[in-house]
């Protein structure tokens, strides 16, 4: 019986899990304030902060770190690389700490992995389908400017997760299907899924594609610009525009679907057109993804916290059920898909070297 790690350090949480195998034995997020992070001006300054918090856990529940087969944490904004499950190594750690892709908390899962995993004989750190997953087909890469190709940010975990679980609930491959797959959190990114390759997707992150809860996605360029020289706002604020407080929350001064939701049917008129905007644009984009697919997608699988939100979810499947049956998988379990991740080398899959 293998026991495995899964730790996932967000911006605002550290989230930690304990699995015999498949089993989840215990599950744990821990909040942090921002008097908490205060003092660290960057993500790597709170390393040992983060993981004092994830070993007071295991202490207090009383589990054995010396039993333990694999760590396997969140993968952070790495190189662009392909799916899949990659061993810790030096070269990995040090594009970890240098922050090669961007600043985020997530940078910290494998370098926590890595510590943790080293004082305990046997045990392997992995990271698993990193936010930049990069498997785009070269035409997918052209924009109208040289100087700004499109690159692929999106909630790669959960894709390949579900994607994998939808392949085996129908007896057969991952690798033999094509999908299109829609996240739809506080970020969202739909996704063509040809024979187990990402070959197209929207930048999820602060870039283009449908709004969702916190984020702006695709908005006009030019008035973009235009407000970026205006002086009225500095660079910082256009970010959180773009990521942060963009989508619901600048619409409805919420990122909370299911808040805007109940709004909505309280006779709020604004809000109900908001929601269903944002059920439009990610319909449009799951459309564009089945022309990706030439036409033929085997299914189109809607996942994510907002999965759980009927309103939504129907006015998606109205829009595109008459391109591929859709199938609803509600919520996220990242730390699962993790720890499955893992399993998979521990029995025998080789592990990817970064």
């Amino acid at each position: 019986m293998y026991k495995i790690l899964s730790i996932n350090p967000g911006s605002t949480s550290t989230k930690l899990a304990y699995y015999e195998d498949e089993n989840m034995l215990y599950l744990q997020t821990v909040r942090h304030s921002a008097e908490e992070l205060k003092p660290y001006a960057r993500v790597t300054e709170q390393y040992d902060f983060r993981k004092k918090v994830i070993l007071d856990c295991l202490r207090e529940q009383g589990i054995d770190l010396m039993e333990l087969s694999a760590v396997v944490g969140r993968g952070g904004l790495v190189r662009p690389i392909e799916s899949g499950v990659y061993e810790v190594n030096d070269r990995l750690v040090a594009d970890l700490r240098a922050g090669v892709g961007g600043e985020h908390a997530s940078n910290l899962g494998g370098l926590i992995a890595r510590e943790i995993a080293d004082a305990i004989p046997g045990c392997r750190a992995f990271i698993a389908d990193p936010i930049v997953v990069d498997e785009l087909q070269d035409v997918a890469r052209i924009s109208g400017l040289p100087q700004i190709p499109r690159r692929p940010t999106f909630h790669a975990l959960n894709h390949k997760a579900i994607a994998r679980r939808y392949a085996a609930e129908h007896n057969t491959e991952y690798e033999k299907l094509n999908l299109v797959i829609a996240h739809l959190g506080g970020g969202v990114s739909v996704a063509a899924h040809r024979k187990g390759r990402v070959v197209d997707t929207n930048q999820a992150l602060d870039g283009f594609g449908p709004f969702s809860p916190e984020r702006a996605g695709t908005v006009d360029a030019g008035v973009l610009v235009r407000m970026a020289f205006s002086g009225e706002y500095t660079q910082e604020q256009m970010l959180k525009m773009l990521a942060g407080k963009g989508g619901l929350m600048a619409h409805l001064g919420t990122n909370e679907a299911y808040v805007a939701y109940q709004r909505a049917e309280a006779g709020d008129e604004h809000a109900r057109l908001v929601l269903e905007a944002m059920a439009y644009a990610v319909a449009k984009e799951i459309g564009a993804m089945h022309v990706v697919l030439e036409g033929c997608t085997d299914a189109i699988l809607l996942t994510g916290g907002i999965a759980h939100n009927d309103f939504i979810v129907g006015y998606i499947r109205h829009m595109v059920d008459r391109l591929a049956p859709v199938v609803v998988y509600p919520g996220e379990d990242e730390m699962g898909a993790l720890a499955l991740n893992a399993l998979r080398i521990l029995r025998g899959e080789p592990a990817k070297v970064y």
